[in-house]
């Protein structure tokens, strides 16, 4: 499966702590992230990760196309609720998202019940969707 790892600045830690705490699955996937977030966690996991550029720098449009591509498979992009600046962004990729049929949590409650699920396999139809 290919993960997609973003993460507001307030939220970035979070993210890190999550993807510690889920190493040992996320290191069986292919897992992409906007720049500093995924600097951060690989810093922190040492999983390999391919970096897109920055939110701010079109990280976000980078993330986006690829899901339109088909070739993200779940969104792990942990939002701040109060950061009204970059809601815009998390409308975009949610959106896409919804319309090409790819998990997405915005929160770490929704991204533990997803990962379990790609623990247990509950979201290999996904494969059945790309083709491979």
């Amino acid at each position: 499966m290919n993960i997609a790892l973003m993460a507001h600045d307030g939220k970035k830690e979070l993210m890190v702590q999550f993807c510690i705490a889920y190493c040992g699955i996320l290191a069986g996937h292919s897992i992409s992230a906007t720049r500093t977030t995924g600097k951060l966690v690989a810093d922190a996991t040492g999983l390999p990760i391919q970096l897109c550029l920055s939110a701010n720098q079109g990280g976000s449009q980078q993330m986006g196309s690829r899901i339109r591509c088909n070739e993200i498979d779940l969104v792990l992009f942990f939002c701040d609720p109060d950061d009204v600046r970059n809601q815009d962004k998390v409308n975009e990729i949610s959106r896409l998202c919804d319309r090409y049929a790819v998990p997405f949590a915005s929160n770490v409650a929704t991204a533990e019940v997803l990962i379990q699920g790609l623990r247990r396999g509950d979201l290999d139809w996904r494969e059945i969707i790309r083709g491979k």
